[in-house]
């Protein structure tokens, strides 16, 4: 037991010298008492190196995170922008019912003409129920299977920025004469085994043969498109009607933007398409990327913390409880210590700083390996990381915090102690 009792002046009126406990001594006292216990001192950090330690880890990680989403945020997504057809569906002479087509016949050139469009193209599903697709008038069994027929404006291959791999896309001569032509999608050709354009090959919806004039590879923004039989607009409501009644058939346009375009075409083409009825359209446009980053910061940091805050509390209690502990282990020294002079403070303030010595302790392991982990994960992913100042330097004191008010409860017990009852002991 070191000497912790300095005897500097005497009580007034009487020959009992009073005592005094200096920092240096407390601090002396509360690092003798950590080494003394190494294991114990041990397993008690482990709850507030792990609560600090995740705390850092989570703030560094969603910042790091929410930065990747700033730069990966698609330019794709933040360049299109999708205009549905909502009008009233038309009641049929039969009583069934098809979607109205609200487009005009020169959308594509009405929305494209617009300040930061690129291109625009009207499509949809044909309203044809399970039909039968082939290379030859008599289809085999299977043939085709799987396959659907897109109607699409000659404007739509620039929009979805569809890669041509042979031959050429229709345009608005086919259009406007509502010519038999077909497009292919990559996977449709090979389903339906047409690889040359040379021979002018044929494909058969249902019995009617379509021209095929080209191959595309693949589509940016319909991917779908690679599975379909794609024909003009006119020539597929001179066929079929309109487009099929319900959220799935109905006639939608997309529309190619330029970079920072997309809201400011977003609100421009109902009125565009149809100036009369606007409200007939509804728009879908791009999410605003500092919305999508600030959101997904929010959901994983509050997620992240409340886990953090569980291992915090778990290390306060093991603090609490190793401290508590020391204090019965240790009754007889705090007898000795109270008959040789020292106040209950004293011991009070001997308990509290051994706490918190273990909290700060807790707390700047936790933060190193919160940074540590930070880092490593930001270079194994090819992230850029990110740690704010404000969030990692004061995170050692949230260790120390926790001990602190960990070691409150043995504290005061500790000071109540009797020093006869003790000494009994």
């Amino acid at each position: 037991m070191r000497p912790l009792l300095r005897r500097r002046t005497r009580r007034p009126g009487t020959g009992v010298p009073l005592s005094r406990l200096t920092l240096t001594d407390l601090l002396g006292e509360a690092l003798s008492g950590t080494v003394q216990r190494p294991g114990r001192s041990a397993l008690t950090l482990l709850g507030t190196v792990l609560g600090v330690g995740a705390f850092v880890a989570v703030l560094g990680l969603t910042s790091s995170a929410t930065g990747q989403i700033g730069k990966r945020f698609s330019a794709l997504q933040n360049t299109t922008v999708t205009v549905v057809d909502t009008g009233p569906d038309v009641l049929l002479a039969d009583g069934g019912h098809r979607a109205a087509l609200d487009f005009p016949e020169d959308a594509d050139r009405r929305v494209s003409r617009l300040n930061g469009a690129v291109a625009a193209g009207v499509y949809w599903s044909a309203p044809l129920t399970a039909p039968k697709i082939s290379g030859s008038p008599a289809p085999g069994p299977g043939a085709g299977a799987g396959l659907d027929v897109l109607a699409l404006s000659p404007g739509g291959f620039d929009a979805i920025e569809a890669r041509v791999r042979a031959g050429t896309v229709y345009n608005a001569f086919h259009s406007e004469r509502a010519l038999r032509v077909a497009v292919l999608g990559s996977a449709a050709a090979a389903r339906l085994g047409i690889t040359r354009l040379d021979a002018h090959p044929a494909v058969f919806v249902d019995g009617t043969g379509f021209t095929v004039i080209g191959i595309i590879e693949d589509s940016a923004r319909l991917p779908a498109a690679v599975l379909d039989v794609i024909v003009p607009t006119t020539t597929a409501r001179s066929l079929w009607g309109n487009p099929r009644a319900g959220e799935d058939g109905r006639a939608r346009m997309v529309v190619r933007t330029r970079t920072g375009a997309a809201g400011l075409v977003a609100a421009q083409a109902p009125t565009a398409l149809r100036p009369e009825a606007p409200a007939r359209f509804t728009v879908v446009a791009p999410p605003d990327p500092h919305t999508l980053r600030d959101s997904v910061s929010t959901d994983l940091t509050g997620l992240f913390l409340l886990l953090a805050a569980v291992c915090l509390v778990v290390g306060a209690v093991g603090i609490a409880d190793t401290t508590l502990v020391a204090v019965l282990e240790r009754t007889g020294e705090i007898g000795l210590r109270r008959a040789l002079g020292a106040r209950p403070r004293h011991i009070a303030a001997q308990f509290l700083t051994e706490s918190t010595v273990l909290g700060t302790l807790g707390g700047l392991i936790g933060t190193a390996l919160g940074v540590v982990v930070v880092v490593l994960v930001a270079l194994a992913r090819d992230w850029t990381a990110l740690l704010q100042p404000g969030a990692v330097l004061p995170a050692p004191l949230v260790g120390s915090l926790v001990g602190l008010l960990a070691g409150l409860h043995p504290a005061l017990r500790a000071a109540g102690v009797e020093p006869a009852e003790a000494l009994r002991h």
